[in-house]
């Protein structure tokens, strides 16, 4: 019997191949919004249980509809606006979400394009759906965590008090990394302000503010790269004890790319990149499939120990350090790093090779 997480995972896994194909909200619903209903567990030929085009009146509106209802006992307890596939929701009205949340007994609406669905409830006003979701997922970009709170919302798990009692630190803690990943990426003044404050004793000008951006960009980017390290160094130091071996082993054997003296020994710095690149990547794919090869002239990191997969070369060899990056083409540019941390500022661009990969597989 397939699961839960199979399930999700098998649907996610077709919406690459359909999406260019579906143009208009109808063949959204067909093709992606129905099948993640019936992945949920729910029977979608049942109207008992599943209800399109649910209607109600709401205040002076007649006849006011939501796409979708989930019915438990009769009762609404999960509504669905759809729109087109490939909109935008940050700009996608949820006002009839909005206005039905208010006169049905549903604690939980839900905005999605048939890829991305948003979750909302009434956490912070009692029968007055939230501005800003609790949880969020990305069928395109699915996330082991992401599984596990989507089955609560399956048939056979729906539980409204767990869900709530989770809704709360779930649209919180999905915040609060917003902001952190906003002010990784270009720190806010006022995030500038309070970290020069505490180091720095002279006047704060325009001139210091700006050096101070930069360096609390680079700063909150060593702070994670270091603890990254630091949950990798017992399996790094293995690493590097097993991999100074098979470079004595192979000190004779020729080089690829290079002359036929000596063998290629991947330092500590390589190791240490490819574990960074690992860790990044390991949001969106098993990290076992990031796989490393060290030649000459750089140190390569691949998608299934596969040549024809290069996510991106590891230049150290040299005072100036650069990361290689591929494009569509897989032509390289190389960017200039000035520490192994300094690879998180291309996490989109690793990711995003890895996804190319997977969308032609």
């Amino acid at each position: 019997m397939v699961d839960f997480a199979d399930r999700i995972r098998e649907l996610a896994g077709r919406i690459p191949a359909q999406i260019e194909h579906i143009a208009s909200e109808e063949a959204t619903k067909n093709a992606l919004v129905l099948p993640f209903i019936s992945a949920l567990g729910y029977n979608v030929f049942d109207s008992r249980e599943v209800t399109p085009e649910l209607t109600a009146d709401v205040g002076t509106k007649k006849g006011e509809k939501v796409d979708y209802a989930i019915l438990q006992d009769g009762q609404p307890i999960l509504l669905f606006e759809c729109k087109p596939a490939g909109t935008n929701l940050d700009h996608a009205h949820t006002s009839q979400l909005y206005r039905y949340f208010s006169v049905v007994p549903a604690r939980f609406g839900v905005l999605t394009n048939g890829t991305t669905y948003r979750f909302f409830s009434d956490l912070d006003s009692p029968n007055k759906m939230d501005t800003r979701p609790f949880f969020e997922v990305d069928l395109l970009r699915l996330e082991e965590p992401q599984i596990a709170q989507l089955a609560k919302f399956a048939k056979s798990r729906f539980d409204l008090e767990g869900i709530l009692e989770t809704a709360s630190d779930l649209k919180y803690t999905g915040e609060i990394k917003k902001v952190l990943g906003s002010e990784m990426a270009e720190p806010s003044d006022e995030l500038v302000r309070f970290f020069a404050s505490r180091v720095y004793s002279g006047r704060l000008t325009q001139a210091v503010r700006d050096q101070f951006q930069e360096i609390t960009r680079r700063a909150l980017q060593e702070f994670v790269s270091d603890r990254v390290r630091e949950r990798l160094t017992s399996a790094l130091k293995e690493e590097v004890r097993s991999g100074d071996e098979r470079a004595r082993d192979s000190a004779t054997t020729p080089r690829e790319g290079g002359s036929h003296h000596g063998g290629v020994v991947t330092t500590v710095e390589e190791r240490e990149g490819f574990y960074v690149v690992r860790a990044i990547l390991a949001e969106i794919i098993d990290p076992e499939r990031v796989a490393m090869r060290d030649v000459l002239s750089y140190c390569g990191v691949l998608l299934d120990d596969n040549n024809r997969k290069p996510i991106c070369r590891l230049h150290f060899n040299s005072a100036q350090k650069y990361v290689g990056l591929f494009d569509e083409e897989k032509n390289e540019r190389r960017e200039p790093i000035d520490s192994v941390s300094g690879l998180y500022r291309f996490a989109k661009e690793l990711r995003e090779a890895v996804r190319r990969y997977d969308e032609e597989a």
